[in-house]
Formats: C-alpha cells, sequence, structure tokens
C-alpha cells in the first residue's frame, strides 16, 4: 500500500452503461432508460431518476414507478467498447491515462497542471475535449488519491493539497461503496467517513477484515495502490538519413553495419530481440522499397547486418531493363534506410539447441547419429521419454533415435514452457571413444555419468537416467519430453485413454540423478538400532545415521515420510509395497530412500 497519495485527476462521466447504451445501440438517453443486471437496477438516466427509478431496485419496482421505462441488459463489453474513444480523446490532451472502469479514468495531475497552467485550467481543457470529440457530458474531481478524486468529480470539485481527509471526514459512510460494512457501521453508531478513519487500525482490521481495513484506510485519506498508467510502447525502429544517396554496394554495407548495431543495442536496452526484420528504403527520386526477413531463432547484430546487406545488394544490383532478368534496380540512389524489428520476445524466451540453432547443424548431427546406428545398431543412441509412473525409475523409457517418442505409462502434462511436439532431430549426443561424458541439457539438472558409462543428458525438467556400464548414450529431444496428455479434454491426450492421476507420485522437484540399480544401505537411530517401519507404516524411532554399502555412516539432519506405495496387489507375482524416505545428510547430499521387505536401498540423489 501507498504512503503518500498521488495528487490524481479523475473524469467521470455519469450514467455510463446509459450513454454506451445509446452509442452503440441507439437507446436514446434522454428517455427514461435503465441498465439491468440481475434483475437489479446498475444504472439510469436523468429521466428515470426523476420518476423514481434508483439503482437497487428490481425491474417489476422500477417499471411500476416509472411504466414508460426502457430496460437494457447490462453489457460490460459494450460498456468498454463505447469509453475507447472517450480515453483515446484524453490521451491526445495529457499522457499516463488509467482506466478505473467504463466510464471513470484517472490520472496524475502534476503534469496537465504544470503544462497547461494549473489543475483547474486543466480539467476544462480535458471536459472541453471530450464534449467536442465524443460528444460525451463529463465531470472531473481532483483530490489526493483515486478514491477520493472520485468522489469530488460528483461534484466537479477540486480539493487543495492536503485537504483530502477533511474532504472525506463529512461525508457518509455509503460514500465507502460497500453497503453491508456502511449499514453495520450506521447501527454501530459510525455515520460519516471522519468518524470512521478515527478508529483504530488494528480495532477495525480485527473486528472488520481485511476489506474493512481497506475501507479504513481509503476513508482516512491513503490511496491502496498507486496509478496503473497505460505506458505507450517504446519506438524501436531505427533510420539513417545519408545526404550523399547510397549508390554502390560497398556504402550500403557499411551503412548497414552501423544501423544493425544501434538496432541491436536499442533492443538489448529492453532486454528483447527480434525474430522478423522489416527493412525500407527510400531513394532520392521518391521511390519506396520494403522487405521482411525472417530467421528461425534471435537475430544477432552480426545477422542483422547481412540481411541489410544482402537486401541492399538485390536492390542495388537489381535488373537493368532485360526481360525475365531481376527486378529493376531503382533509378536513384538510397537516402534513407530504415530498420522495423518484428517478432519481438525476451532474450530469453528462445533457447538455442544443443548443437546450435535450427537448420544446417542440427541436420548434420542427425545424420551422423543415424551413421552411427547404422554401424552399432537402433539401440546405440536413445533418448529418453518422460512418461507415468510413481518412481522416477518407472517414468522414464530410453527411445531408440528416430523412433516414435511415446512412454510405457501415460503420464501427466508437461511443464508450462515446454513444446508441446519437438522435433524428431533434436539435440543429440554421441559417446566418446575411451570414457564417459557429460553433457549437461540447458536449463536442466546436473547429471553423474556412471564410471566407464556413457554420456548422458536429462530432458529439460525431468530426472535423468544413468546407464549401466556399458550402456548407450542417452540424449534429450529439442525442448524436453514429449507430453502425454494435456488433462481432461487437452490436446496431446492418448487416443482412447485419459491421463491418470499416479497416486502416490513423488511431488515435484524431482531427483537430479537416477541410479539404474538402487544401493543397499543401513539406517540407524542415535542408539544405533537399525530403524524399522511396521506394515501399518510406524517407524520405530527417528533416523540418525546412514551407511550406503561399506560407506562410512553419515549423519542424518533431516527427514521426510514414509509415504506408502502398494502397487499391482491382485497380481501376487508382481506385487509391491514400499515406503520412500526424503533424507538430508549433514555434508548436504539429498536422497531418496525406500524400504522393502526390511531392506533400505537408495534409489535417487536430489541436486
Amino acid at each position: 500500500m501507498t504512503g503518500t497519495p498521488v495528487r490524481t485527476l479523475l473524469l467521470w462521466c455519469p450514467d455510463w452503461p446509459v450513454l454506451a447504451a445509446e452509442i452503440v445501440d441507439g437507446v436514446p438517453a434522454t428517455g427514461a432508460v435503465a441498465v439491468l443486471h440481475a434483475n437489479r437496477v446498475v444504472a439510469c438516466s436523468a429521466s428515470a431518476r426523476a420518476a423514481g427509478v434508483r439503482r437497487g431496485l428490481r425491474r417489476r419496482e422500477a417499471q411500476g414507478r416509472c411504466p414508460s421505462l426502457t430496460v437494457v441488459e447490462h453489457d460490460p463489453g459494450r460498456d468498454a467498447r463505447a469509453f475507447e474513444p472517450v480515453v483515446a480523446t484524453v490521451e491526445e490532451v495529457v499522457a499516463g491515462v488509467e482506466v478505473v472502469r467504463p466510464g471513470v479514468c484517472a490520472l496524475a495531475a502534476r503534469g496537465p497542471a504544470r503544462y497547461l497552467g494549473g489543475e483547474e485550467a486543466a480539467a476544462e481543457r480535458i471536459v472541453e475535449q471530450v464534449a467536442h470529440s465524443c460528444a460525451v457530458e463529463s465531470q472531473i474531481g481532483i483530490a489526493d488519491g483515486v478514491f477520493a478524486a472520485g468522489l469530488a468529480a460528483r461534484t466537479g470539485q477540486v480539493v487543495p493539497p492536503g485537504g483530502t481527509p477533511g474532504f472525506l471526514a463529512g461525508l457518509p459512510v455509503e460514500a465507502i461503496g460497500r453497503p453491508t460494512l456502511a449499514d453495520l457501521l450506521r447501527r454501530l453508531g459510525v455515520r460519516t467517513l471522519g468518524d470512521f478513519a478515527a478508529l483504530p487500525a488494528g480495532d477495525v482490521l480485527a473486528r472488520f477484515g481485511f476489506d474493512g481495513a481497506l475501507a479504513h484506510r481509503l476513508a482516512a485519506g491513503r490511496d491502496h495502490r498507486p496509478l496503473a498508467v497505460r505506458q505507450p510502447p517504446a519506438d524501436l525502429t531505427v533510420t539513417a538519413h545519408h545526404d550523399e544517396p547510397l549508390d554502390r554496394v560497398d556504402a550500403a554495407a557499411f551503412a548497414a553495419r552501423m544501423l544493425a548495431e544501434r538496432l541491436h543495442d536499442r533492443l538489448a536496452g529492453y532486454g528483447l530481440a527480434c525474430t522478423r526484420l522489416g527493412i525500407e528504403a527510400v531513394t532520392a527520386h521518391g521511390q519506396e522499397l520494403h522487405r521482411v526477413w525472417r530467421h528461425d531463432g534471435l537475430l544477432t547484430a552480426a545477422a542483422i547486418a547481412d540481411r541489410v546487406r544482402w537486401q541492399l545488394d538485390g536492390w542495388l544490383s537489381g535488373s537493368t531493363g532485360r526481360a525475365g532478368a531481376r527486378p529493376p534496380r531503382p533509378t536513384a540512389g538510397i537516402i534513407r534506410l530504415r530498420l522495423v524489428p518484428d517478432g519481438l520476445l525476451a532474450r530469453g524466451g528462445l533457447q538455442p539447441g544443443l548443437w546450435g540453432e535450427a537448420g544446417e547443424e542440427r541436420d548434420r548431427a542427425h545424420r551422423a547419429l543415424s551413421r552411427v546406428q547404422g554401424i552399432l545398431g537402433p539401440e546405440a543412441v536413445v533418448t529418453a521419454v518422460l512418461g507415468g509412473g510413481r518412481s522416477p525409475a518407472d517414468q522414464t523409457r530410453l527411445v531408440p533415435w528416430g523412433d516414435e517418442r511415446l512412454p510405457t505409462r501415460p503420464g501427466p502434462p508437461p511443464p508450462p514452457g515446454v513444446p508441446a511436439d519437438p522435433p524428431v532431430g533434436g539435440s543429440p549426443v554421441v559417446p566418446p571413444v575411451g570414457g564417459p561424458a557429460v553433457v549437461p541439457s540447458v536449463g536442466g539438472p546436473a547429471v553423474v555419468p556412471s564410471v566407464g558409462g556413457p554420456a548422458v543428458v536429462p530432458p529439460v525438467g525431468g530426472s535423468p537416467v544413468v546407464p549401466p556400464v556399458g550402456g548407450p548414450a542417452v540424449v534429450p529431444p529439442v525442448g524436453g519430453p514429449v507430453p502425454v496428455g494435456q488433462g481432461r479434454g487437452g490436446a496431446g491426450k492418448r487416443r482412447g485413454s485419459s491421463v491418470p492421476p499416479w497416486p502416490g507420485r513423488l511431488p515435484p522437484p524431482s531427483p537430479a540423478v537416477v541410479l539404474p540399480a538402487p544401493l543397499t544401505a543401513t539406517v540407524h537411530d542415535a542408539a544405533g538400532e537399525p530403524v524399522l517401519v511396521s506394515a501399518r507404516l510406524a517407524v520405530s524411532a527417528a533416523p540418525a545415521r546412514l551407511v550406503v554399502g561399506g560407506a562410512a555412516p553419515t549423519e542424518i539432519v533431516g527427514w521426510a515420510g514414509p509415504w506408502p506405495v502398494d502397487e499391482r496387489w491382485w497380481a501376487p507375482a508382481e506385487a509391491r509395497r514400499r515406503a520412500r524416505f526424503q533424507v538430508c545428510l549433514a555434508d548436504g547430499a539429498a536422497l531418496l530412500l525406500a524400504v522393502e521387505a526390511g531392506r533400505w536401498l537408495v534409489e535417487a540423489i536430489y541436486d
């Protein structure tokens, strides 16, 4: 919440829903008109008010008071569409307008007051502009804060700076705009906003809750948030004017590089990059040339300069008039060159692939891996596919490179930002000869390969699988795993099946490393006795020390669990019943443990 309210100028158009119905639907606002929502009047014209119609009346009662009443259904979209020309008209005079609701807009009063010669002069100028351009009657109120300015606009007042609390103090509590709270305050003897503001803030919060505390703050003349004005978009285009027309390719190339660097620096200043580039040129004879270049990736300064140079070369070395040749070259040199960025996105919004940008390099990698498969077999190069399951090992399936990427078990939809259909020619990893290699995926977890094993690359957002010694290379797709379903009714769902809930599935974050074969371990309590888990999931004692294999004991500083998993109980030969624990060790490691048939196992490692 803000401390000192901003001096605010608020424009209010009385009975705006009625005026919007006249502007859009042609309903005469001079007659008796009422706008209804949920069978109650939300706005009415001056003629309807003169006949006794008021806000909040039911339809039958309103028509009983005014038999000639024209009823219009409330349409917020209609109100917003009709109010947009009014806001645009205000922005012709001043900048930084915030639309509070259809019919009401606000802006900081300091700038218009200084530019137009005072607050009263600024208010008169805006009202005249709206009446002249839109033929809409409006009133303006100026006070400290949006709430007080809105109340001042009802009577067209300009509250002096610092006089907002005194202006609000004499208003009835109904002006707060909360009928239930106002009725309760009336019954408690609080009749004005000044009486309400005099109450202790802590007592108001304890008695009336957060909404009452917010109303108490407004009654005291303090806003709950600053103005959120509309900011005009930044002009990202760059233009170069040349006194000497550019008619040679070398001179045009030099100018293109300078202009490309300016455009790239301007985009970088806003944290943006572009994927399309518009190149516009004007010759000395007034001829206008325009072309749009598209790039599959982010356009760097060098890439922008190359495309501008190529385009200028094509224009300046055009046809000399022979039939069937290229388009004719311009009749004069270029005196103005303009670059217009398009397809803007955040610089981190497009992640390059492991083998560079999409194109020739990725195709070469795909051909190389296909050749490796032809020599060593299809299983020599595989990719990891995430699917369903309760344990991390069950959620990953290794698929030969180039095969259809379908998981063994259906799983949940992918996390936000993961493409729904990554290309087959993803970012592969070829295992080096003579030893392992670690190739991390961009944004993914670190991977620890098994000793003497091949290269392992995890899929984005998933848990990598460390293959056993002598296993194949594990490579990710571009952009992460292939989704199996998008929730109920979502795209990408497997045909004829729905995504199962997988009760007992580990919540995120997933372990960074999934062991190919669980490691045997023992867990002891503080007295040195083994920790046991009963059939009813009762833990005999708090885990205190962990021994993995023949290693030295490590102190357990934190643990959570047990979480039971009872799978395929209807098939005795395939049934598994185990409980899982998450433990933090004194050396900073975090492990996923499982106890099954009295044996403790280390299944995965957290990063």
